[in-house]
């Protein structure tokens, strides 16, 4: 897994599946993004509640990106974490 670069903004776009440093309380930790905008909006893949974070606060909580939206493979690159 790799760290996002510190001043460049992680590429995001509707339809990926990141996983966030700590676990949403039903007990899932994987999040699909489902708006972009000045907040970003995350589905949670196990129990469906819906947050919206900033964009800042998206980066330093994101972990690794799982799927990217119109890729076929996990960890496909786009300038952001991946799964390695």
């Amino acid at each position: 897994m790799s760290e996002p670069a510190s001043g460049r903004p992680v590429s995001v776009q509707p339809g990926d599946v990141v996983r966030l440093r700590k676990p949403h309380p039903c007990g899932g930790a994987d999040w699909t993004v489902v708006r972009i905008g000045a907040d970003i909006g995350l589905k949670c893949t196990t129990c469906q509640h819906r947050v919206m974070l900033t964009r800042p606060e998206f980066e330093r909580r994101v972990k690794v990106f799982l799927r990217h939206a119109g890729s076929d493979q996990a960890g496909a690159s786009t300038g952001g974490p991946t799964a390695e």
